[in-house]
């Protein structure tokens, strides 16, 4: 559990960053564009690690049809994240893209015999409300935006969960370097198509989305092989604290009183999502010795 905490700390600081440049650069490229050089910078920034993990032998997998499935997926929502990031405001992106926890704890229960505990529930639920309080949406109808993230959380959900079933057979390098590959050829026509030569300054941007895009994925998959989906994914609940931070660091966007509440129970329900009744731990020890 505190080896899946530590990497989910990098998952977090890497998707913060990734957002707050992200809304820049796609101001200024098409979206194809940002995701194939995303893609292909970050097969040159992988190459250390291949090396480390034994060349590109050691990425051979006997799943590749599961490896194309999950990156289709995860490429469609991808782009919808990037599309819908260019609509709406990056605090209801991220917001609803918090959505896709309880798609996650369904889908894992449902495909991957874990177990979905009244806690596991229970986290998830103050979780969103903790969403929901910062976010604290207003009535009318729903943007098109808005409709666009809440399909590519349902996405990513899907993706979380093939992911994990690859952590199963194959190395977190494999899985990554796979990803990079597929999502470059299904992106290179459209982006080939909608190409707009970057400024100097875009340019900086896109090889930082690369790295973040690349390392974030790197730290969510090893963390998956320390702990299951449902619990590495509520502590993805604190990007959206850390992401109103960041917002008002960058964009000097205010933090009121609501957004200190949603992310008082969204570490409240981290906090339960973590806790283990000593019986359990106890038995979890003697195991291990």
């Amino acid at each position: 559990m505190p080896r899946a905490a530590l990497w989910m700390a990098g998952w977090l600081s890497l998707m913060v960053v990734l957002a707050i440049v992200g809304r820049g650069v796609t101001r200024q490229l098409p979206v194809f564009q940002v995701m194939e050089v995303r893609s292909l910078l970050g097969l040159l920034m992988l190459a250390p690690l291949v090396h480390a993990a034994g060349g590109f032998g050691a990425l051979r997998t006997a799943f590749i049809g599961r490896h194309i499935t999950r990156n289709v997926v995860h490429y469609a929502a991808q782009y919808g994240w990037f599309a819908a990031l260019t609509l709406i405001p990056l605090a209801q992106l991220i917001s609803i893209e918090f959505t896709m926890p309880l798609w996650t704890a369904l889908l894992a229960a449902a495909f991957l015999a874990e177990r979905l505990t009244t806690r596991k529930v229970l986290a998830v639920a103050v979780g969103l409300i903790g969403v929901a309080v910062i976010v604290r949406p207003t009535a009318g109808a729903v943007e098109p935006g808005q409709l666009i993230a809440l399909v590519a959380a349902g996405g990513f959900a899907v993706s979380v969960v093939l992911v994990k079933s690859l952590t199963r057979t194959d190395s977190a390098v494999a899985i990554i370097f796979w990803m990079l590959v597929i999502q470059s050829v299904i992106g290179f026509l459209p982006a080939l198509w909608t190409w707009q030569w970057p400024t100097p300054a875009t340019w900086a941007g896109l090889v930082v989305i690369a790295f973040c895009g690349t390392f974030s994925h790197y730290c969510m998959t090893r963390a998956m092989r320390h702990a299951d989906a449902t619990v590495v994914i509520p502590m993805d609940f604190l990007r959206v604290p850390l992401t109103a931070l960041a917002a008002w660091l960058v964009y000097a966007e205010a933090v009121d009183g609501w957004t200190v509440l949603g992310a008082a129970l969204i570490l409240g329900a981290n906090a339960l999502n973590l806790l283990r009744k000593p019986a359990a731990a106890g038995a979890g020890q003697a195991a291990t010795r």
